[in-house]
């Protein structure tokens, strides 16, 4: 008799889920800048989201742990909590889904660099969305310790862009 080559339903729902296959595809989000992957193969589903800041060992652990909780037809989802400076009372955060784009022109040196001192209404960068380009400024004075994206990146409604102290 020939045994089947299909998943076995009658098996432990852990065999079914491919853990080496799961860090493939975390590894694959980190590597092409992606905030989410999404795969449905039949009765399987899986969905990796990550926040930008993440880095690859967060994004390789979480998949892995949540595909030993998850069987099939479920969601495989990371809910990493978005980076401390997000709390900060100088995160600044987008204000909408787009693009970010630190410079003006791809020739050009960036509006702000960490380390820059700003002061309110400073153009920190832009965001395109839906090709306009909108002006991301400083709400307050201080000096630009973080820049959480990456020039070209796309960007969340709420995700936070830059941290001024």
């Amino acid at each position: 008799m020939k045994k089947p080559s299909g998943p076995r339903f009658d098996e432990p729902e852990h065999g079914l889920v491919d853990i080496a296959a799961i860090d493939q595809l975390a590894q694959i989000v980190v590597k092409y800048g992606l905030s989410e992957v999404e795969i449905d193969l039949g009765e399987f589903h899986v969905r990796l989201a990550r926040e930008q800041g993440q880095t690859q060992s967060e994004v390789s652990l979480q998949a892995a742990a949540a595909a030993a909780a998850c069987g099939p037809s479920e969601t495989i989802a990371e809910t990493a909590a978005e980076p401390a400076a997000a709390d900060l009372a100088g995160a600044v955060k987008s204000p909408m889904v787009g693009t970010a784009y630190l410079r003006p022109s791809p020739e050009a040196k960036p509006f702000v660099e960490v380390g820059s001192m700003v002061k309110a209404g400073d153009k920190l960068m832009l965001v395109e969305a839906m090709k306009t380009f909108n002006d991301i400024v400083a709400t307050r004075a201080g000096k630009i310790v973080d820049i959480l994206v990456m020039d070209g990146s796309p960007v969340e409604y709420g995700q936070t862009l830059m941290v001024i102290e």
